[in-house]
This record gives C-alpha cells, sequence and structure tokens, in this order.
C-alpha cells in the first residue's frame, strides 16, 4: 500500500471514506487501465499501451506501479530474455469494476446533460 493510501485507511473513521475511494481509484488513467484489464484479463505493458495510445510511457508505468502498490493489480515477471510482464486484476481489482461502472454511468449523465450540442 502506497503510505497516503495508508495515511488515508488509517484516518478514515475521522473523514469520508470516499476520499480513500478516489485517492486509490482516482487519476487520470488508473479507471482506463482498471477497465481494460477488466475487460481483457491479462495484458502485457505494449498491449496496455497499445489500447491507451494517449498515454505516454511514463504515466503508464506510474499509474501500473500504484495500483499495485494499493492492490488492485498483480505483476508477474518471466525470467527470461527480454523479460515479460503480465499484469492482470486481483480480487480487489475486480470489486472495484463496480464502484468504476457507477463512476461511469455518472460520467455519461454528467456529460448528457452537459453537452452544448444538444
Amino acid at each position: 500500500m502506497r503510505p497516503q493510501t495508508e495515511k488515508a485507511v488509517r484516518a478514515w473513521r475521522t473523514s469520508c471514506a470516499a476520499e480513500i475511494t478516489t485517492m486509490v481509484l482516482g487519476g487520470a488513467w488508473k479507471p482506463s487501465i482498471l477497465h481494460a484489464l477488466a475487460d481483457h484479463g491479462v495484458l502485457r505493458f505494449g498491449e496496455l499501451s497499445r489500447l491507451l495510445p494517449d498515454l505516454t510511457d511514463r504515466v503508464l508505468t506510474r499509474q501500473l506501479r500504484e495500483l499495485e502498490a494499493d492492490g488492485l493489480l498483480r505483476r508477474v515477471v518471466y525470467p527470461q530474455v527480454p523479460p515479460k510482464v503480465e499484469y492482470s486484476l486481483t480480487e480487489l481489482g475486480e470489486n472495484a469494476q463496480e464502484v468504476l461502472n457507477a463512476m461511469a454511468a455518472w460520467g455519461r449523465s454528467y456529460a448528457e446533460k452537459h453537452d452544448p450540442g444538444r
């Protein structure tokens, strides 16, 4: 668990527990990464990169590390040359899909109500 996540978890009784959700799932690309892994199961870095073409390798690496540290995804490194690394959702990451689906539904509703072209 990342230090800032651990701090929020320890303090959740005195603050809004939704802040923990936002801290763990928040980030410009975390929902997209989790959605891609939910749809495809196991993906390698290059496959994730191709599925999310607007995401830089640096940001993808950082987001993957944070999701792994917070226990939402599993990273498996195979000892071969060149190295093979696969990412997949943990049970916690799979459970987060319900929250992400609710966020997506809310986002669609919000966008529809605020679309200037309507």
